[in-house]
């Protein structure tokens, strides 16, 4: 289990909700960059994606676990 994954599970249910947001915006603000040619690292898009689909596995797995 990676370290990321981790420290995504000891945070509670509005903790995540609140990850989730921040994640959302960033990615917002990362496809803009790349959009117009200002995101030095290509990958960045990708890599919120994912943190972003495991905060939503976390959070679709607590909803039913209780």
């Amino acid at each position: 289990m990676s370290k990321q994954l981790k420290t995504l599970k000891n945070l509670s249910a509005n903790e995540l909700s609140v990850k989730e947001r921040e994640l959302q915006r960033t990615i917002f603000d990362a496809r803009l960059k790349k959009a117009t040619g200002q995101l030095a690292d290509a990958s960045l898009v990708w890599r919120l994606r994912k943190e972003l689909a495991r905060v939503k596995t976390l959070q679709s797995s607590g909803a039913k676990g209780k």
